[in-house]
C-alpha cells in the first residue's frame, strides 16, 4: 500500500500590494525547519514553521495592523481541514487560508470583496496608504471608536483573559499609548494592544464580537 502524502494549500493576502500570495506545503517540505511564502512584490511574507512538538506555527502579515501576528495550529488541522481561516485578532478580518485548494481561491476571492467594501465605507483608497513607513493618522475620531467598542464590549462581558470565566469580579483597564489602546486585566495581567493609526483598522474593530487578553 502506498501512502499518500500529507499536503494542504496555504493563502495570504499581501498588506501592501493587496495580492492573494498562495503555495501547496507537504508534510516534507515543513519538515525542513520553515517555510516561507513571499509575495512578488517583495514587501510581505508568511511564515511557517514545523514545531518539535508537532504544531505549526504560522506567522501572517495583517492587512489592519502593522505587525504580524502569530498563530499556532495542529498537524491535524493544519493538513486535515478542508477549509481553515485565520483572522485578525482585532477585527473580523480572515488573513491565512489553510485548505483544499479550490475552497481556499473561493475564500480569497471573497475576502478581497470583503476588503474592498470596508475600505471604500472607511474611505481608504489603497493599502499601501497604511504601511508606509513613519505615516500616522491623527484623527481623534479613531481613538473615539475603538474607546467606544472596548467600553461595549466590556459593558457585555466580552472581554476574556486568563482568570477564571466564573470570577465577576474582573476589572480591565484601557491605556492610551503612542501605538493604540492597550486593554489589560488588573488582575492577571493579560493585555491586547488595539491599534489606532487607520480608518480601516477601527472600522474592522466596530465588528469584532469579543476582545481576548493574552
Amino acid at each position: 500500500m502506498v501512502l499518500q502524502p500529507k499536503h494542504t494549500t496555504v493563502a495570504y493576502r499581501c498588506p501592501h500590494c493587496g495580492a492573494g500570495v498562495m503555495s501547496a506545503v507537504g508534510a516534507f517540505s515543513l519538515s525542513a525547519d520553515m517555510v516561507k511564502l513571499k509575495c512578488d512584490c517583495k514587501k510581505s511574507e508568511m511564515t511557517l514553521v514545523h514545531r518539535p512538538d508537532g504544531k505549526v506555527r504560522l506567522t501572517v502579515p495583517c492587512i489592519v495592523c502593522a505587525q504580524p501576528h502569530h498563530f499556532t495550529v495542529s498537524e491535524k488541522v493544519f493538513y486535515g481541514k478542508e477549509l481553515f481561516v485565520l483572522p485578525c485578532p482585532y477585527s473580523d478580518i480572515n488573513l491565512a487560508f489553510l485548505g483544499e485548494i479550490n475552497l481556499v481561491k473561493a475564500e480569497l476571492a471573497r475576502s478581497e470583496l470583503e476588503l474592498l467594501d470596508m475600505m471604500e465605507k472607511s474611505g481608504v483608497e489603497d493599502l499601501q496608504s497604511l504601511h508606509e513607513d513613519g505615516e500616522t493618522l491623527p484623527d481623534p475620531q479613531i481613538l473615539d471608536i475603538v474607546m467606544f467598542v472596548i467600553h461595549d464590549l466590556d459593558a457585555e462581558g466580552k472581554i476574556f483573559c486568563k482568570c477564571d470565566v466564573a470570577d465577576n469580579g474582573r476589572e480591565y483597564d484601557a491605556e492610551i499609548t503612542d501605538e493604540g489602546v492597550r486593554v489589560s486585566c488588573r488582575k492577571c495581567a493579560a493585555s491586547r494592544l488595539i491599534p489606532t493609526d487607520s480608518h480601516l483598522a477601527a472600522h474592522a474593530f466596530l465588528n469584532a464580537d469579543a476582545l481576548y487578553l493574552e
